[in-house]
């Protein structure tokens, strides 16, 4: 067979079978078939041209050339045809009916931690506390040492801190803070009294969660430092907040407790939405009938003092405040787990 006749014949084959091609899937597969770079048909007719009687091998390797050129304009102008074919049926088939209504967008809400993290804050702030932020990222000075929990402290071993990879001195030395109880020492090396701030904030705890803990809680750390600040004066401000948020028919209970940073300490809880303070085999308050919402007491004189006050004449007060328990008790949520499971068919409740 001439070499004419030859390629006249292949060029027939391949146009037929490009011609036949409906869509990209059978376009890529005529496409590796015939000009595919490892054993495509075109690509072993260039191989062979060694093959070929000496005196035949120019003109064969021309044509053969020459047909992969127009192969490969041949694709493209199919490629382009089939684009401009689906084009076509989309304007066709789906046309936007520009009569119809709109669909209105889906509005996300604030997750409920948020909201009632800014409500919490709202409260205090109509109290005459100002916000205050600080790192989440602490070092153990901050979050142990200079409220007074040394190395020794049983608090270390019961929080399990996260700590941060990174050696100071040959030691791990920052944390992911546990509570949000280091910003009173900032604030108080940054500002002289009278002090009234609040500082929101994530902490984070290596521990085992069940319906009232998790390892990561959004808190509000409180502080109050001026001349004559008395126990009272956070038993005012507490029981302002709970009625703030809580209203004024849910029972408050006030009771001794121990804070390392505190002197004394006191314990706010509020009686359990699921058994309303029965406590008969509860699983949320464990029993008890009550739910612990906060940590408070007056700031520890030794803290007053190592901020370069005079605890003689400066006292203040401290609170540190679950913003989860606080969401769980105004909304009846029964599970602190279901915040951070990231269910929409529970956070489109609020």
């Amino acid at each position: 067979m001439q070499v004419g006749a030859r390629f006249d014949e292949l060029r027939e084959q391949a146009l037929a079978e490009l011609a036949a091609c409906a869509d990209e899937r059978a376009l890529e597969a005529w496409r590796a078939a015939w000009l595919g770079r490892q054993d495509g048909r075109i690509t072993l007719l260039l191989r062979s041209v060694k093959d070929q009687p000496p005196d035949e091998r120019p003109a064969f390797g021309k044509a053969a050339n020459a047909l992969r050129a127009e192969l490969e304009d041949a694709l493209e102008a199919k490629r382009q045809e089939l684009k401009e074919r689906a084009l076509r049926e989309l304007a066709t088939l789906r046309a936007l009916d520009v009569t119809l209504p709109g669909r209105r967008p889906t509005r996300g809400t604030l997750h409920p931690v948020t909201q009632t993290l800014r409500d919490c804050i709202r409260a205090f702030e109509a109290m005459g506390f100002r916000v205050f932020e600080g790192p989440e990222v602490e070092w153990a000075y901050y979050n142990f040492d200079a409220v007074r929990i040394p190395e020794d402290h049983p608090a270390r071993d019961m929080w399990d801190t996260l700590w941060v990879d990174a050696l100071v001195d040959g030691e791990r030395k920052m944390l992911l803070r546990t509570h949000t109880s280091p910003n009173q020492i900032r604030v108080l090396e940054r500002h002289a009294p009278p002090i009234r701030v609040i500082v929101p904030g994530k902490c984070y705890r290596q521990e085992a969660t069940d319906a009232t803990h998790e390892w990561m809680l959004t808190q509000i750390e409180g502080l109050a430092v001026d001349e004559g600040v008395r126990m009272s004066d956070l038993k005012g401000v507490l029981y302002d907040f709970a009625r703030r948020i809580f209203g004024h028919d849910r029972r408050i209970i006030f009771h001794h407790s121990y804070f390392p940073f505190v002197e004394p300490g006191v314990e706010m809880a509020i009686d359990c939405f699921r058994c309303r303070g029965s406590g008969a085999e509860c699983p949320t308050c464990h029993g008890s009938g009550w739910i612990e919402i906060l940590g408070a007491g007056m700031v520890h004189p030794e803290i007053i003092a190592n901020a370069g006050l005079d605890p003689s004449r400066y006292t203040g007060f401290a609170f540190g405040l679950g913003i989860e328990r606080v969401a769980m008790l105004r909304w009846g949520i029964e599970d602190i787990r279901h915040f951070y499971q990231n269910d929409l068919r529970f956070l489109r409740q609020f």
